[in-house]
């Protein structure tokens, strides 16, 4: 589907574009365009890559025109521009709403101004029972994504979204951060042992965007099953990989807007979610505002089903959390002694 046709990525020089990059620029796809505001991150791109395929936009999906601009001629979008820590919403919320909803929006319209044929928009799990600014823009931002959904020409575009749980490695992450903190002799820095996480490599993440673009209907959101471990579980494990198993950890408590564990699907969603093995899809809500039609004598359905989170998902011993580890590129190249980043 992809054989000729041009991508476009906004955000693309964070950890998820590189992914995308390193699992595309080989193949037949004729332009992959990375839009994003960081001018040295995109320098710092086009040298590692120096590939022909690869052209890059500045520009900022608040500012309208310049994601339109960026947008004509283009096929296809990954949509992962996003404010995503945690704290720093918290201390500046309407910066996480003019990026990721504001921003989501002006590209959503682009996009149906240029009649890009499908766009997915990337998501997270903090924005299931959201109780921090980061997860109300997100959750906000799917709010949006299916409304655009609803007013446009499938005929002409596709919108979808995909949403996940933390990924391994990515920048910004925990694990990088234990492995310098054990590099640099001190404790690891824990906020709460028994606080639980969805575990995804970066392949997964793209994986999981490859099979919303393949599969995925205007208003279609999908989740992939994934396992999930204690913060205390993934600190033993990495201390094992690096061969300080008894290394200390210092429990600082919850930072701003943490949860003690995360939800993928709300008790409302896995109602109607359809399940596809790997995959759930949870369709969009296509009902009018005129209520009275779609009442079963006189009765609304509620639902009883449980959420998917990770305190009830597959649950990741140590050993378990180990394999994981050692899929990824960044703990293989600890493993060789090598000094690395997180995953661009």
């Amino acid at each position: 589907m992809f054989s000729g046709k041009k991508l476009l990525i906004s955000g693309g020089t964070g950890s998820f574009g590189n992914a995308v990059l390193k699992r595309f620029l080989d193949t037949d796809i004729s332009e992959i365009r990375i839009f994003s505001r960081d001018e040295k991150k995109q320098d710092d791109m086009r040298k590692r890559y120096n590939n022909p395929k690869l052209k890059f936009y500045i520009g900022d999906v608040r500012d309208y025109q310049s994601i339109l601009n960026a947008t004509r001629g283009v096929d296809y979008i990954f949509h992962a521009a996003a404010l995503k820590q945690v704290p720093s919403c918290e201390f500046h919320p309407m910066e996480a709403v003019k990026t990721n909803v504001i921003g989501t929006d002006n590209l959503l319209e682009a996009a149906i101004q240029n009649q890009i044929k499908r766009v997915v928009c990337l998501s997270t799990d903090k924005a299931v029972y959201p109780i921090n600014a980061m997860g109300i823009s997100k959750a906000m931002m799917e709010k949006v994504m299916v409304a655009k959904s609803r007013n446009v020409d499938e005929t002409k575009t596709v919108i979808c979204g995909t949403r996940y749980g933390n990924v391994m490695a990515s920048r910004g992450s925990v694990i990088p951060l234990f492995v310098e903190q054990v590099r640099s002799g001190k404790a690891l820095s824990i906020t709460d042992p028994n606080m639980t996480r969805f575990m995804m490599t970066l392949s997964d993440a793209v994986d999981l965007v490859l099979y919303a673009f393949e599969h995925g209907n205007n208003g279609d959101l999908f989740i992939q099953k994934a396992p999930a471990a204690t913060v205390e579980t993934l600190a033993r494990a990495l201390t094992t990989l690096l061969g300080v198993p008894e290394h200390p950890i210092n429990i600082i408590g919850t930072r701003h807007g943490e949860k003690l564990y995360e939800a993928l699907l709300s008790r409302e969603e896995i109602a109607c979610a359809e399940d596809l093995g790997d995959y759930y899809r949870v369709p969009p809500d296509l009902r009018d505002l005129n209520y009275s039609k779609f009442v079963e004598n006189g009765e609304e359905k509620i639902s009883e089903a449980d959420d998917y989170n990770s305190h009830n998902t597959n649950r990741l011993d140590t050993d378990g959390m180990i394999k994981l580890l050692l899929k990824l590129d960044f703990m293989q190249a600890i493993q060789r002694g090598e000094h690395v980043t997180p995953e661009e």
